[in-house]
């Protein structure tokens, strides 16, 4: 269950990093409720998985997450560049948070 809540918790960085960057620092109202929400959840479902996993495997691919799913929807829906080293950055990312999930027993 701890990882189902730890995927739900990245799932949602995702979704309140994607509203953060439409509510235009903000200052438009419907992201800018979606995104504190998402934070909310979000965190509250992080912390939840840090009853059962340990912190630093749970923060890295937290924000490993994040990280790479933001990249991916930055590219796929805003139109931002996938250079080579970009997609090399999030591949290696991708790398870390599957050797931090298999150096974990639980």
């Amino acid at each position: 269950m701890a990882w189902a809540y730890l995927l739900t918790a990245g799932l949602l960085e995702v979704v309140w990093a994607y509203y953060m960057k439409k509510s235009e620092g903000f200052t438009v109202l419907t992201p800018s409720i979606i995104t504190l929400t998402a934070m909310i959840v979000s965190f509250f479902c992080l912390a939840a998985s840090f009853k059962v996993l340990p912190l630093g495997t749970a923060y890295v691919v937290f924000t490993g997450m994040g990280a790479v799913g933001a990249f991916i929807v930055g590219v796929v829906v805003l139109g931002e560049s996938a250079t080579p080293i970009r997609i090399s950055a999030a591949v290696l990312i991708l790398a870390g948070i599957v050797m931090m999930k298999l150096s974990n027993s639980h």
